[in-house]
């Protein structure tokens, strides 16, 4: 285990590390949803030690993990939570955190849709809400209130770094390309180019293998060859 640990931290250091133009708490808080979708809690409980310990702040630590939850599912969220607030503990951290949610129930509604203007255009999420089959138009509203109202909105982490992450949460997820394409489309739309998609990626590999990598190097090609028309 300690030869694969040197390979893994040497690789990880020496060649991921220098790439790309991530700040060091952007790439710290993608290896938190990566480690979230990939359910490695007990990898992501060492992290989040590593982090607290070079400055990064427990809230958004939480909000990092908490972003996955509308993509992988509520108790794989929940389970990394937990192991980082142990990590948090253990480290002298008050717990709970202050809530950092900003939608009520009134709300939630429109300021998701807001977010999914930002991000994909009035245009298109009108059109697929309009559009929805009667019978799949409650998932259009969740989408919507749930998804983007009671996540995206969130503060700690901004709009645009929390779209970065949904990218990244895709790419480790695998075998959603039509979503991860979407998504590709959304980080151009809201700032993040390519040099970041690419940057951001490249920080998952050691995380999530080279046959997901190599698939969403051909969904960003795919979409930046499109903008570029």
């Amino acid at each position: 285990m300690e030869e694969l640990k040197k390979i893994v931290e040497e690789f990880r250091e020496n060649e991921v590390a220098p790439y790309g133009n991530l700040p060091k708490e952007t790439r710290y808080y993608i290896s938190f949803a990566v480690l979230t979708t990939v359910g490695t809690p007990n990898v992501l409980g060492q992290e989040v030690s590593k982090a607290l310990s070079e400055g990064i702040t427990p809230e958004s630590i939480s909000e990092s993990i908490m972003q996955c939850t509308p993509y992988v599912g509520y108790p794989k969220a929940m389970e990394a939570l937990e192991k980082a607030e142990e990590a948090m503990k253990q480290a002298g951290v008050s717990l709970p955190l202050q809530n950092r949610g900003t939608v009520s129930a009134n709300t939630r509604l429109e300021k998701g849709l807001a977010a999914q203007y930002a991000i994909f255009g009035q245009e298109a999420i009108d059109s697929n809400r309009n559009n929805a089959l009667p019978e799949l138009r409650h998932i259009q509203e969740y989408l919507s209130d749930y998804c983007f109202g009671d996540f995206y909105t969130r503060n700690e982490i901004d709009l645009k770094t929390r779209e970065l992450l949904t990218f990244c949460i895709l790419c480790a997820m695998g075998g959603c390309e039509p979503q991860l394409k979407a998504h590709i489309a959304g980080n151009l739309q809201i700032g993040n180019d390519r040099t970041t998609l690419l940057s951001a990626l490249t920080w998952c590999i050691p995380y999530i293998g080279f046959p997901r990598t190599l698939n969403a190097v051909s969904c960003i090609n795919a979409i930046t060859k499109e903008a570029d028309k």
